[in-house]
């Protein structure tokens, strides 16, 4: 998650038993909309209105540039890495409508693995790689209505198949940890511009259908979705947030001969438009961006209420905690 008080400043994602955030000065010629560490912490990409992506080298609260990769012709909304089991893999998305992907082969130099130019017909807001027990394959969400599904082939082809969620434009896609459902089938959450979030599934015979009917209960787009750490077997657990200002946590349990039903639970009313939310590894915290350069950090208790961290120290105790 990026913020961007500064329009080239990113604060990178707080990791597990760190004493606090790490801001990077990318050096980016424009709006920075993306930040995301790769599996280890040890990776950090950025993503830009200047059209490219900056990887880094993290070690503790030190820094250092590495590679700038090129090739879209607009803003990078969002970055993706890969599992490590595939590589040093990351996948990007613009608003030139495409979807590029790129490996590191060796340090410091990157290749371009796979371009989808124009995969959709209008700009690609939201993408993420599926958990690594399903393949190499990512999910993305375009203006167009739209979600691709990019799958990597044995013959290191790609194939593509499209899902027709939301007419007026898909903002963001998650998809559901491995082991969330007892059938083993892939899911994935998707918000959308018509208030509301969609829960998919892929069958056995392959086919993306929409798996159980969500309630709309924003009333503005649905900016981000994101699906937590599982925590306990046959809990699920996602949390939304919308330009109406709110971000709910969706919460499910599927019971034997039950169909699912997921029920909503207020986090926070922000005031104004709320843009990314991020769980920890752990899912012990939440964090949220909002405004035009507010992150704030969510903790339940064991009331199952919802409550901002006060200061800095108490979220790195919380980390440490877990």
């Amino acid at each position: 998650m990026a913020t961007a008080a500064n329009p080239s400043l990113a604060a990178a994602p707080m990791q597990e038993g760190s004493s606090g955030p790490l801001y990077v000065d990318t050096q980016h010629d424009d709006m920075v909309h993306d930040a995301q560490l790769d599996y280890y912490g040890c990776k950090l990409a950025t993503s830009s209105s200047d059209s490219t992506i900056k990887i880094y080298n993290v070690s503790g609260a030190s820094y250092e540039h590495t590679a700038t990769l090129q090739g879209h012709e607009g803003p990078v909304w969002q970055v993706s890495w890969a599992h490590p089991k595939f590589g040093v893999v990351l996948a990007s998305c613009s608003f030139d409508g495409s979807v590029l992907i790129h490996r590191e082969t060796r340090p410091r130099e990157w290749t371009l693995l796979y371009a989808a130019k124009h995969l959709h017909s209008s700009s690609v807001n939201g993408l993420a790689f599926c958990p690594h027990e399903y393949g190499l394959m990512l999910a993305a969400a375009s203006s167009d209505g739209k979600v691709s599904i990019l799958a990597h082939q044995p013959d290191n082809s790609w194939s593509f198949e499209y899902l027709q969620d939301c007419a007026l434009g898909v903002n963001s896609v998650s998809w559901a940890p491995s082991g969330a459902y007892d059938d083993g089938l892939p899911r994935l959450m998707t918000g959308g511009c018509d208030n509301g979030i969609r829960l998919w599934k892929r069958s056995d015979e392959m086919v993306w259908e929409e798996d159980v009917k969500m309630e709309t209960e924003h009333s503005d787009w649905v900016r981000d979705v994101a699906w937590a750490p599982p925590i306990l077997p046959n809990v699920n657990v996602v949390a939304s947030c919308s330009e109406d200002g709110k971000v709910l946590i969706w919460t499910s349990e599927k019971k034997e001969d039950q169909a699912e039903r997921w029920k909503s639970t207020l986090l926070n009313d922000f005031g104004g438009p709320v843009w990314r939310v991020s769980w920890s590894l752990t899912a012990q915290l939440l964090a949220v961006s909002s405004g035009d350069s507010d992150v704030s950090l969510w903790k339940q208790g064991l009331d199952g209420v919802w409550s901002q961290m006060d200061t800095m120290s108490d979220t790195a105790a919380t980390l440490q905690e877990g």
